[in-house]
C-alpha cells in the first residue's frame, strides 16, 4: 500500500504540471476564462498537496501537520467549486458573494491542526453535494456523455471515500489514513487524464450543455429562418471560419444577434454547439482541400481553415471524421479495388 500510495503521489505531481502545461489552453476554454484560471490554481495545489504527501510516506517529515498543507487543503473544495461552476451552469459571472468561498481557506491557517483535517472534509461534503446535484440536473444532456458522466461518477463515489475517511480521523491511522488520501488523488488524476483523453474538449461541451439546460429562449424576436440563411452565407461565400480569432461573440454580432441567442439559435437549429459547429466547418473545408491539393502540406490546410495549432486540427480532424487528415486524404485517393 505505501509503495502504491508513493508512486501515485508521484504521478499526480508529474500528472499536475502535464495538465497545466497542455489541457488549460484558451482553445479548449474559449469562453471560460474564470474555469482556465481557476483550474490551473486547482492543479496547483492538488499537485503541491501531493508532494507533501510524497515527502510524508518517503521520510516522514511532517509537512502535512503545517498552516501551508491546511491552507492548501482547504482550498481543494472552493476551487473546485469555482472550476466546475461556469462548465456545469453555463455561466461566467465575478460576483462579491463569490469572494465567500475564500473564507474557508483564510480560516484554515487558525485551526488547531486536530480540527483541520475533519473540518476541511466537512467542508468539501458540502461541495460535492452541490456537484452532485450539478451533474444530476445535467440528466437530459446524459446522451453526449455517457463515457465521461461514468468517469464522472467514479470520481464522485472516490470523493466520497475520502471524506468518509476524513471525517472519521482521529480514529483511523495516520500513516494508512495518508496513504489511501495520496492514492485517492492519484486514481482521481488517473480518471481525469482518461476523460480528456476520450473528449479533448470535454469542457467546452459541458458548457454548452449546461447553456442548453439552463437558458430560456431568447429567440422570441428574431427571425430564425433569415439568421440561419445569414449564417450559411457568411460560412459558405464568406468563409469567415478562416478566421482563427472567430469567436460566438464576433459571429454574433456580424449576424445581429447576441452571443445567446446565435448559441440557441444552433443549438435549437442543429443539435449541436457553437464549436462543434465551427469546426465542422473548418474540418468540412479542410476535406475538401487534402483532396484538392494532394501536394500541400495537412498542417498548411489546418492553419488555412483557422486552426492554430497542427494538434488542434489533429483533434478536431478525428472527433468530426473518425480518422486523422493523413489517413482520410490516404483513404479517399486510394484506387478503387477492381
Amino acid at each position: 500500500m505505501l509503495v502504491l500510495a508513493k508512486l501515485l503521489a508521484g504521478f499526480s505531481i508529474f500528472c499536475a504540471v502535464i495538465l497545466a502545461a497542455t489541457h488549460f489552453r484558451t482553445d479548449n476554454y474559449p469562453e471560460q476564462n474564470q474555469a482556465r484560471y481557476i483550474g490551473l490554481f486547482l492543479v496547483a495545489v492538488l499537485g503541491a498537496i501531493q508532494y507533501f504527501h510524497f515527502i510524508y510516506l518517503e521520510s516522514g517529515t511532517l509537512y502535512i501537520h503545517t498552516t501551508l498543507y491546511q491552507v492548501l487543503l482547504f482550498s481543494v473544495a472552493p476551487g473546485f467549486y469555482l472550476f466546475s461552476k461556469p462548465l456545469l451552469k453555463g455561466e461566467e459571472s465575478f460576483q462579491a458573494r463569490t469572494l465567500l468561498h475564500a473564507l474557508p481557506v483564510i480560516a484554515a491557517p487558525f485551526l488547531p491542526a486536530k480540527f483541520a483535517l475533519p473540518s476541511a472534509f466537512a467542508v468539501g461534503a458540502v461541495y460535492l453535494l452541490w456537484l452532485a446535484h450539478s451533474l444530476y440536473s445535467l440528466r437530459a444532456q446524459r446522451s453526449r456523455f455517457h463515457m465521461e458522466i461514468a468517469v464522472l461518477g467514479i470520481t464522485l463515489l472516490i470523493a466520497l471515500a475520502v471524506l468518509i475517511m476524513g471525517l472519521s480521523l482521529p480514529q483511523i491511522n495516520e500513516k494508512l489514513f495518508f496513504c489511501l488520501y495520496a492514492s485517492a488523488i492519484g486514481c482521481a488524476f488517473i480518471l481525469v487524464n482518461l476523460a480528456i483523453n476520450l473528449t479533448p474538449r470535454l469542457p467546452v461541451k459541458l458548457a454548452e450543455a449546461a447553456a442548453e439546460t439552463y437558458v430560456k429562449t431568447t429567440l422570441n424576436n428574431v427571425n430564425c429562418d433569415e439568421a440561419l440563411h445569414q449564417l450559411t452565407y457568411l460560412m459558405t461565400d464568406r468563409r469567415i471560419y478562416e478566421n482563427p480569432e472567430l469567436d460566438m461573440g464576433a459571429l454574433a454580432r456580424q449576424l445581429g444577434l447576441t452571443s445567446h441567442q446565435l448559441s440557441e439559435l444552433i443549438n435549437t437549429r442543429m443539435g449541436i454547439g457553437f464549436s462543434r459547429y465551427l469546426r465542422e466547418q473548418r474540418i468540412e473545408a479542410a476535406r475538401t482541400m487534402l483532396l484538392a491539393e494532394p501536394s500541400a502540406s495537412v498542417l498548411s490546410i489546418g492553419l488555412s481553415v483557422g486552426f492554430t495549432s497542427q494538434s488542434n486540427f489533429y483533434d478536431a480532424f478525428r472527433e468530426v471524421t473518425g480518422m486523422t487528415p493523413g489517413k482520410y486524404r490516404k483513404i479517399t485517393h486510394s484506387p478503387a479495388p477492381k
